[in-house]
């Protein structure tokens, strides 16, 4: 099995050393199984029913024993802990989150403060903070019973409650597995945001590799109760280790690189520029010398403005400012190749224009087809070499002139 070190500045948090977990009946959960999550990483554990993945995860917090090996929480071997204390410093979610049916969304959220001792209005005071944070309005929320909410809004009571006693490690089973399509991509865009915020320890189980994919710092693609690789989602898929780990990606797993390949300014062309207080005659007139059939317009700051075709007319008066055209296609630098796949085919663009995500809306390039293939290419090849992307070279392509 293909294995990288944990990538973090912090300590190991959860460790694995040859665990194994057999039933009764001869049946082999988890076989011999090693591994390290660092803090503040997010590993998704991702392969078919019955492979071993969500047992894994249930050794964590002992719900489930294991058979032989042993398993460290932050150095503390957990068997030496006892499992009610050891659940409180972890935090649960499953897919059907288990919410109590009689309390309402802020006592459901103060129920480990509760335990712990906290006192009645500490506890509310955080739980209504982490209602805040999962976007739930505590005021508009907090008094309402689990069967008023949606099931992508009890889901984010599932999370807020994980964390009310702010455990160092988070473990989620399936947690959107069951909400609609569109619901789902919602909720997993939101514990991004949320991840980027506390910057927990998460074990995270799923059977979707895009999910996988889109989630994790790691990944650990399971076989039958062993991990067949672990490693970033690019190398998963731009490398699967094994024919298993192949067919289990997926023929498309070039599309799904798109999806954690993020934009870099190595990617982009330089088109002509323009401001908007150029003379509109004068723009017009080197544009149509230089043989381009279009411009980017920037403002004074060479923030990014909109756009402007060579064909205005030369003799036209005034200035660039009254014919520049709304720029619709453009995204931040290190947007995923995915996401600008789809913003060209959104407003039928033949490229998207890049800004610095950090500033105002500086003006870094533009993106074209042919340089997203060239970027993904160079993505997959410097994973190979073990380089950075921009020391890769590929065949050069057709520049924004030609387009």
């Amino acid at each position: 099995m293909a294995f990288t070190e944990p990538a973090s500045q912090w300590g190991i948090m959860i460790r694995f050393e040859h665990v194994t977990k057999r039933y009764e009946d001869g049946t082999t959960a988890v076989d011999d199984l090693s591994f390290e999550v660092a803090e503040g990483e997010l590993v998704t554990l991702v392969g078919p029913s019955g492979c071993g993945k969500t047992t894994t995860m249930k050794m964590v917090n002992r719900l489930t024993e294991p058979t032989d090996g042993r398993i460290f929480l932050d150095g503390d071997d957990i068997s030496a802990i006892d499992p009610v204390q050891l659940r409180r410093r972890i935090g649960y979610v499953i897919q059907q989150v288990g919410l109590f049916p009689h309390k309402t969304v802020l006592e459901n959220t103060a129920t480990v403060p509760h335990l712990l001792g906290w006192g009645r209005e500490k506890g509310r005071r955080r739980a209504a903070e982490l209602l805040d944070l999962v976007g739930l309005d505590p005021s508009v929320y907090g008094g309402r019973y689990p069967e008023q909410l949606s099931g992508g809004q009890r889901q984010r009571v599932g999370v807020a409650r994980a964390l009310a006693a702010d455990p160092p490690v988070l473990l989620m089973d399936e947690p959107f597995g069951a909400v609609d399509p569109v619901v789902r991509e919602r909720l997993q865009n939101e514990f991004l945001k949320l991840q980027a915020q506390v910057r927990k320890t998460v074990l995270f189980v799923t059977h979707d590799i895009e999910e996988a994919v889109r989630l994790g710092d790691r990944i650990a693609v399971y076989g039958n109760g062993r991990i067949e690789q672990f490693d970033t989602p690019a190398t998963v898929l731009g490398a699967p280790a094994t024919p298993y780990v192949a067919d289990f990606v997926g023929a498309d797993r070039g599309l799904k690189r798109l999806s954690v390949t993020p934009i870099e300014e190595s990617d982009l062309d330089q088109p002509p520029v323009v401001h908007l207080d150029d003379p509109l005659a004068k723009a017009t007139e080197r544009l149509r010398a230089e043989g381009a059939r279009w411009a980017v317009v920037l403002d004074g700051q060479d923030n990014l403005h909109g756009w402007i075709p060579a064909g205005e007319g030369a003799t036209a008066k005034g200035t660039v400012r009254e014919h520049a055209r709304r720029m619709e296609a453009w995204l931040p630098l290190g947007a995923p190749l995915k996401q600008a796949f789809a913003t060209m085919l959104q407003h039928d663009a033949g490229w998207i224009a890049v800004i610095d995500g950090e500033s105002a809306g500086r003006f870094l390039g533009v993106l074209t087809p042919a340089r997203l293939h060239e970027a993904l290419r160079r993505s997959i090849d410097a994973d190979a070499q073990d380089v950075p992307r921009a020391e890769v070279a590929v065949e050069t392509v057709a520049g924004v002139a030609s387009l």
